[in-house]
């Protein structure tokens, strides 16, 4: 199986590799801070009590795509200050992974990552993953002028930027929501998730980045 399955991405050109949750496993407790810096700013910029704040993040994270597109839409917030503001985060929390340093390093051709945070953000994630400098292209949201994944216009920006063949790339998510539309443009889509998601856009699905690389490298 392994084989067959190592043999079906040999043609593989791109790899897109998500940040959260995909390139770190979800229990590392780095998005919660996040989430506790979004709200405060929140609090800050809207006077909201935080329970008020916290009931809007989830809000327009699931209407939006992000917190910060509900923001936008709603409060036309300028986006870079909070983007500052919510990834100064301890990034000692998030473990390095030698393993999947060597996992990545055997993937063939290119690879990039593509993120609904900053690249800077993502330059600190694979720095304290142990993983900086294997990737040769870091996108954020900026790069897809704020419009968030799983909106079709931030996918049309980041891919188009990058300019890879859609037919001999490969992406890599945590969140289901964000695969449906890679799919329709021609990509394969890999759900790094331990629930079970059977959405005919997911192609394949494992539980652990680090347990699917290593039956095709």
């Amino acid at each position: 199986m392994t084989h067959n399955l190592r043999d079906t991405f040999s043609d593989t050109q791109t790899w897109v590799f998500d940040l959260d949750h995909t390139l770190y496993p979800p229990d590392v407790p780095l998005f919660a801070q996040m989430e506790i810096r979004m709200v405060d700013y929140m609090c800050r910029i809207l006077h909201l009590d935080r329970d008020t704040a916290n009931a809007l993040r989830t809000d327009y994270w699931r209407d939006h795509g992000t917190t910060l597109a509900g923001l936008m839409a709603e409060h036309q917030i300028d986006p870079d200050p909070f983007l500052w503001d919510v990834h100064q985060l301890d990034f000692s929390v998030v473990p390095q992974s030698p393993n999947l340093r060597d996992l990545i390093t055997r993937l063939d051709n290119r690879k990039i990552i593509y993120t609904n945070g900053t690249a800077s953000y993502a330059e600190d994630v694979t720095a304290a993953r142990g993983i900086a400098g294997l990737f040769d292209a870091i996108y954020g949201v900026e790069h897809a002028h704020y419009h968030p994944k799983p909106n079709r216009a931030a996918f049309e920006a980041v891919f188009s930027l990058d300019g890879f063949d859609r037919a001999k790339a490969v992406m890599f998510e945590d969140d289901p929501r964000n695969l449906e539309v890679p799919k329709e443009m021609g990509l394969t889509t890999v759900l790094i998730s331990p629930t079970p998601n059977h959405s005919a856009f997911i192609d394949y699905q494992a539980a652990d980045l680090e347990e699917f690389l290593s039956q095709i490298t």
